[in-house]
């Protein structure tokens, strides 16, 4: 049964007001481009004749910035929670453009264990499971913007968010989808069946939430009202990733099976590529026309062009 807009907590003005009374005690700055110091001290971008790849710690996610045609790539840093997660900036031929972005500087940041990310508006949203907080910065300078406390226990994971400011989060053991509004109250949207240990999460062209889960194959579409109005599957359960294009087609990467399944407009599914490791939660290149998929322990981003 679904459970629509359970209210839980509206102490999201509370959570911000501490947020930022902590972040305002220090100066916060965002990594450069690459670069070194030259022998006369000073700061010097590399030459572009030079290529650099890799930059990844455990990434677990990616969004892309059509505006500036960089990938966004959330680096979970070391396990545990400790406060070392990072996002990378990546050119869309996969060679590093900013090493550390968010997180060259832990002064006024905390950022530790960044899983799930979408870009809205102007607004970079991640799913940061190390303090069970969704994390908002400004997606022009990287400063953090918000923290949201979610109740509870469990693995938050992926996150879809809207222009307003709102956003829609999975969490995975719980099975659970919430709601956070723009003002910071979170609320349960959706849970138990067709749920199944919910991971990925998408908006369509119609503001309708898209769900997978990696419990089985299912692509689920809900509306705004947390009412199921479609049912899909991909060819393979196990998901992690799902996007959905401006004319309705939808990929979807198992983390566990190592596919990406398209699907039509008419539900089609069909394998696309397969023998990934562990394809996580990826995003679409909309400039390149490409899939990015991070491969998490493998430190390493795929790509398909379509």
């Amino acid at each position: 049964m679904i459970t629509s807009k359970h209210f839980i907590v509206s102490t999201g003005c509370l959570v911000l007001a501490g947020y930022f009374s902590t972040a305002l005690t220090q100066e916060f700055a965002v990594g450069e481009p690459l670069g070194a110091n030259n022998q006369s001290g000073d700061f010097v971008e590399m030459s572009s004749n030079v290529t650099v790849y890799g930059s990844f710690h455990f990434t677990e996610s990616c969004t892309f910035d059509p505006d500036r045609n960089l990938i966004l790539a959330m680096n979970r840093g070391n396990d545990g929670g400790s406060d070392d997660g990072f996002v990378s900036l990546i050119n869309p031929d996969g060679s590093v453009h900013t090493s550390k972005w968010i997180g060259a500087s832990r002064d006024g940041l905390e950022l530790r264990d960044p899983i799930g990310s979408s870009i809205a508006g102007n607004v970079l949203f991640t799913a940061d499971n190390g303090s069970r907080e969704v994390r908002a910065f400004n997606l022009d300078t990287g400063a953090p913007i918000s923290a949201i406390a979610i109740p509870g226990e469990g693995f938050i994971n992926g996150i879809a968010g809207r222009d307003d400011g709102a956003s829609y989060l999975s969490d995975t053991t719980q099975g659970i989808i919430y709601e956070i509004s723009s003002d910071g109250s979170v609320s349960i949207f959706a849970e138990g069946m067709p749920l199944n240990r919910p991971n990925g999460v998408a908006l369509d062209n119609d503001g309708n939430i898209i769900v997978v889960n990696i419990g089985d194959s299912a692509v689920i579409t809900y509306n705004q009202d947390g009412q199921v109005i479609k049912q899909e599957a991909a060819v393979e359960g196990g998901n992690d990733g799902v996007v959905v294009l401006s004319n309705g087609t939808k990929y979807v990467s198992s983390v566990r099976f190592g596919s990406v399944s398209r699907i039509d407009r008419q539900g089609n599914a069909q394998i696309i590529a397969r023998g990934i490791p562990s394809a996580a939660s990826m995003c679409y290149d909309s400039r390149q026309n490409q899939l990015v998929i991070p491969m998490n322990p493998n430190n390493s981003l795929a790509f398909i062009r379509l």
